[in-house]
């Protein structure tokens, strides 16, 4: 996978975002890099990073919240800290965005630093949710994103899944219909994402890399 410093994690609700960038940060720990991750979801109270705070913490990985994340302010500020994080060289930093055009507009106040210190952005698709079944749904998300943030989307992640029904068949649909919006956008593939049991086998059948997801996230009723 590539190894720009900063790491951004985007796409729509449903997509499985935050449990990638969670996973993407906890692997970069694990493999000896200074590691933080910026909860920047600042409107959806549920599946954000803030909510596997332990585990992020048991791995090393340097967690910023937004203000008031978790308690009862409906809007949260972002941390002052995010600043800090851009310029600090030693961090791998990975952000986690919202998926709407409220995360876009937050990214865009970091547009300047961002560019100046270089990124990748990973535009995760689910081809099983309503709003990314379909090539011009995704390329119309992927241009929303980039007008409000300003910043291009440089890496794809096929991430379609059904939860616990997800099928090898389901991913490698999903593969198809992203490979076509890969060759039309000029945007790499990154890599396939999923949990383990459900995606067993599919480096086989993919040209690019796999990320095997472990469950970090529960809701409160799980």
């Amino acid at each position: 996978m590539s190894r720009k410093r900063i790491s951004i994690f985007t796409g729509h609700f449903g997509s499985g975002k935050t449990e990638i960038s969670i996973n993407f940060a906890l692997n970069l720990s694990r493999s000896g890099f200074k590691t933080a991750i910026v909860d920047f979801d600042i409107i959806n109270p549920y599946f954000r990073a803030t909510d596997a705070k332990k585990i992020l913490s048991d791995n090393s990985v340097y967690l910023i919240s937004p203000i008031y994340a978790n308690t009862n302010v409906d809007v949260p500020a972002l941390s002052p800290e995010t600043n800090a994080l851009i310029e600090k060289k030693e961090y791998n930093a990975v952000f986690d965005v919202g998926g709407d055009d409220l995360g876009a507009k937050a990214l865009a106040r970091y547009n300047e630093e961002l560019l100046r210190e270089g990124y990748e952005m990973y535009f995760v698709i689910n081809t099983k949710r309503p709003m990314t079944d379909s090539i011009p749904k995704i390329r119309g998300m992927i241009r929303e994103i980039e007008n409000v943030s300003g910043l291009k989307v440089t890496r794809l992640v096929n991430n379609t899944n059904l939860l616990v029904n997800t099928t090898i068949d389901d991913v490698m649909n999903g593969h198809m219909l992203i490979k076509e919006v890969s060759d039309k956008e000029k945007i790499p593939i990154e890599f396939v994402s999923g949990f383990c049991k459900y995606i067993s086998g599919i480096e086989k059948l993919v040209e690019c890399e796999v990320l095997c997801l472990e469950k970090n996230i529960k809701l409160p009723w799980d």
